[in-house]
């Protein structure tokens, strides 16, 4: 395998540079500096020589096989960040004898080859790069150091468990087995299962986090939600104006609210419209509406109900242009216009969302929970051959295998040695 290499400090001029290099030859590249070696798992300043003279003085760690993040031999050359110096080390890299840039994504993907990482540490590790808040980077940490794996081993190891006593059961009859042992198995996928659905549901929270809530002001014409909107987002993002219409589209800005990434909705004002771009409008702001995350319902008459739209519960009702009527029957006042109220709408919409991220799911994407719902559906099917005592046991061990397989898309694999090993273990077998 190839001994790669790439810039791994964003390009262009910096304060100071990292190049990265993996793979079996790795530490030769101390040889084309012309200075001596770094200690495997330490880190040393060394001056730079190329071709007699002095390029720069760098910073070098040296990870022995099997101690860094790749599990190859890896070498990090820190030095300043001059386009030059970066320019000319690459170089002087890209010249050594099977030394190639990396491709994309390369360290990673050998990170996972040398079990370094399972395929959703990979993904966690995305995430990461991406996070923009903090309730993405905590969620991106969870998979990334493991969470996911953690849970879905446990899960695999219960099921191993059961396909090992199934198989005592049709492979070793005469033997001792527990007389339970339809029962033990039952517990266990029942467990399992109770748990991929709270996973499951809990996926549409994590993709909402990773892609951001969507709020949806809603309201009747001129009732102040561009006003509201711009308030929110503490600039002027949209056109306000005291003709009614104003507004015939849906507009949209991202906000950052508690660490909460959010993107607000400005609809159209819901009305019978008149002209075809106006119920375009109305009509596209329906739409989104109906499938925001929460619905703030804005009027200035106490009446919030509009177009086909009812307040539903988890929606907010606001009374807007506090400072020219009063209302009490609403979750809160406030005037948009002047600012009175906007911290304390804020502060309710942090309390909502926050009590939605604790319901997220570590699992953070379609894949994972399309493998999850192909274990679970599995598992349904393993109950129902379960149900039929050991008429079925066979089909009920080949459903858990289904399982299993689904699982293993998310993390890793499985042979038939580890159904052997916890058979040998609890049953005595080999002696």
């Amino acid at each position: 395998m190839d001994t790669i290499f790439a810039l791994a400090t964003p390009e262009g001029k910096s304060g100071v540079a990292i190049i990265r290099v993996s793979g079996k030859n790795a530490f030769q590249l101390f040889e084309k500096f012309s200075c001596p070696p770094v200690n495997p798992n330490e880190m040393g300043l060394r001056t730079l020589i190329v071709n007699k003279k002095l390029l720069d003085e760098a910073l070098i760690l040296c990870f022995g096989e099997g101690r860094s993040f790749t599990g190859e031999k890896v070498v990090e050359i820190h030095h300043h960040g001059s386009l030059a110096i970066i320019q000319r080390c690459l170089s002087i890299l890209g010249g050594i004898s099977d030394f190639r840039m990396a491709n994309p994504g390369e360290f990673t993907k050998r990170a996972f080859e040398h079990g370094r990482l399972d395929l959703s540490q990979v993904e966690g590790l995305s995430a990461l790069i991406d996070a923009e808040t903090t309730a993405q980077l905590d969620q991106a940490q969870r998979v990334f150091k493991g969470a996911l794996g953690k849970v879905v081993g446990g899960w695999r190891k219960d099921l191993i468990s059961s396909k090992a006593l199934i198989e005592s059961a049709i492979d070793f009859s005469d033997e001792d087995i527990p007389q339970d042992l339809l029962k033990l198995i039952r517990i266990k996928i029942s467990v399992i299962k109770s748990d991929l659905r709270k996973e499951i549901d809990g996926t549409i929270i994590s993709e909402r986090i990773s892609s951001g809530f969507e709020v949806a002001i809603i309201g009747a014409p001129n009732v102040g939600k561009s006003t509201l909107f711009n308030a929110l987002l503490k600039r002027k993002a949209a056109i306000t104006s005291n003709i009614a219409g104003t507004t015939r589209d849906v507009i949209e800005a991202r906000l950052d609210i508690g660490g909460i990434p959010l993107t607000i909705l400005d609809t159209a004002g819901i009305r019978n419209a008149k002209g075809s771009i106006e119920k375009t409008g109305v009509k596209l702001a329906l739409a989104r509406a109906k499938n925001a995350d929460l619905r703030i319902f804005v009027s200035d008459n106490n009446i919030f109900d509009s177009f086909g739209l009812k307040v539903r519960d988890g929606d907010l009702k606001i009374n807007n242009k506090s400072d020219l009527k009063k209302n009490k029957d609403v979750d809160i006042s406030i005037s948009a216009k002047f600012g009175d109220g906007i911290d304390e709408l804020l502060e309710i919409m942090v309390k909502i969302f926050k009590e939605k991220v604790g319901k997220a799911s570590i699992a953070i994407n379609e894949r994972h929970r399309n493998s999850m719902v192909r274990a679970l559906n599995a598992l349904d099917a393993a109950e129902r051959e379960l149900n039929s005592g050991m008429k079925n046991i066979e089909l009920c061990a080949e459903e858990i295998n289904i399982a299993i397989r689904a699982m293993d898309s998310l993390v890793g694999s499985i042979d038939v040695e580890e159904v052997l090993g916890e058979i040998y273990s609890k049953f005595c077998i080999g002696k």
